[in-house]
């Protein structure tokens, strides 16, 4: 028995070694066509299948006070048909031929992307080339105004009238001073909506949708020559736009504590607390994920575990680092059960948080929040989809579209000392925007505050 249990032993640190030692091998190439857009090829012929997908380097970060809103709108403009797509027609084209699509927008991009059969890729890119070339061609001011209608309704199904739904919205105004690009939220406000002219969108169209604000990934069942030539084909034609400056790095700080409540048509009061952290893939933005998931990642979390599991006052609890360029947020969220006060949550919160300043997690926290984070990590490339969007967004961040290894490894570098050592720079007591939600008519239940937030 003893001679099996060493063989074991010793097969298993073999393999374990070998783990370590594992490259992840995503090979591409990468041209740039002459009016600047970057194109990211990747072969993967496991299925007969090609993800399309094209970052344009916009998202609401680069609006401007009083016209904000524009990237999310173009997000619902550019599937309103383009000069030689009719409207209606682009979705109805790539189900046809078995494909889907969609798009997304955030601080710091828009993105939109297709997944078809390999033999409808030229379709994909035709569909895409034409929005990005030709869409002006299309656009009236009927169809801004429909776009614009649809937003709004947006906005009010997904915050103003969803429950809890104007949490970040208030935690972005209070975190960041007015004028910060992050400081008004993606969807835009319902005034600046309403103020922006038809010339307006257009001129903002022209700015940031052009080639060289844009790259595209193709991953999947080609052949990387023959796409070359096919993304020549198609999006070669689109004239370059103008030289597009680096975005400003504006500075965000809370030089105190912000304590606020807000009344919502909730059943059940919940807590917000959230700090400002390192941008993505700098500093300790790597090590604040993982904080994250030792405090409230799983069952067996701190947070979850005392709250939830053991004493079962609250719901549920979350924590997360929500990386951006220009900065990240730090968020705990806690919903309390019924019964209990945001006051009660949040002293049980603030006693994990100094403790977790105070002494290191264990090397098992810390290698369970490493290995869920490296098997989602891994999960996410077995898809063609994912490989394509990663491909564009380590470009977009860090000019290396094989930014693969590089990313993986800052977590797997995390330990325990680095932990309590983001814990002490980042969760300040002093400096943080403490947020309760509450039943209307129980401020009562709320944590400590200091100012009363009304819900637009």
């Amino acid at each position: 028995m003893k001679r099996f249990l060493l063989a074991a032993l010793l097969c298993s640190a073999v393999l374990s070694a070998a783990a370590q030692d594992v490259r992840i091998r995503v090979p591409y190439t990468r041209v740039v066509l002459p009016n600047g857009l970057n194109v990211i090829l990747h072969q993967d012929r496991s299925t007969p299948t090609v993800a399309v997908n094209i970052y344009y380097l916009v998202g609401s970060g680069r609006e401007k006070p009083g016209r904000t809103g524009f990237a999310h709108l173009f997000e619902h403009i550019m599937f309103e048909g383009s000069k030689n797509v009719p409207e209606g027609m682009f979705d109805r084209w790539l189900e046809a031929a078995g494909g889907n699509n969609n798009g997304s927008t955030n601080t710091d991009r828009t993105n939109y992307y297709e997944t078809v059969p390999s033999n409808a890729l030229d379709l994909a890119l035709f569909l895409e080339s034409d929005r990005m070339g030709f869409l002006l061609d299309a656009m009236s001011p009927a169809k801004v105004d429909g776009q614009r209608d649809v937003v709004k309704n947006e906005r009010r199904q997904s915050y103003e009238n969803r429950p809890y739904g104007m949490a970040y919205l208030t935690l972005f105004e209070q975190l960041y001073p007015k004028g910060h690009p992050y400081s008004w939220p993606t969807i835009g406000s319902m005034a600046d909506l309403t103020a922006a002219s038809y010339d307006d969108v257009v001129n903002f169209f022209k700015d940031w949708y052009v080639p060289n604000n844009a790259v595209l990934a193709i991953a999947g069942d080609i052949d990387i020559e023959q796409t070359k030539k096919a993304a020549e084909k198609w999006f070669g034609e689109i004239p370059r736009g103008r030289n597009i400056p680096p975005i400003d790095p504006v500075a965000a700080y809370l030089e105190s504590e912000k304590r606020l409540v807000m009344e919502d048509n909730v059943q059940l009061p919940r807590l917000y607390m959230t700090w400002h952290a390192p941008g993505v893939f700098t500093g300790m933005d790597a090590t604040n994920d993982i904080m994250a998931s030792v405090l409230a990642g799983g069952k067996n979390s701190r947070l979850y575990k005392r709250l939830v599991y053991d004493l079962q006052v609250a719901q549920d609890v979350s924590a997360y680092n929500y990386s951006m360029r220009l900065g990240s947020i730090f968020i705990i969220e806690v919903t309390a059960r019924s019964g209990h006060t945001l006051q009660e949550i949040e002293k049980l919160v603030q006693e994990e948080i100094d403790r977790i300043k105070r002494e290191n997690p264990t090397e098992r926290e810390v290698q369970r929040a490493v290995n869920q984070y490296e098997a989602s990590f891994l999960a996410r490339l077995e898809s063609v989809e994912n490989k394509a969007d990663q491909f564009n967004n380590y470009f977009q961040f860090t000019g290396n579209p094989d930014f693969f290894n590089e990313d993986l490894f800052r977590y797997k570098a995390v330990d325990a000392d680095d932990i309590t050592a983001a814990a002490k720079t980042f969760l300040h007591n002093d400096k943080r925007v403490v947020l309760s939600i509450v039943p209307k008519g129980k401020k009562d239940l709320a944590a400590t505050y200091t100012q009363e937030v009304t819900k637009q």
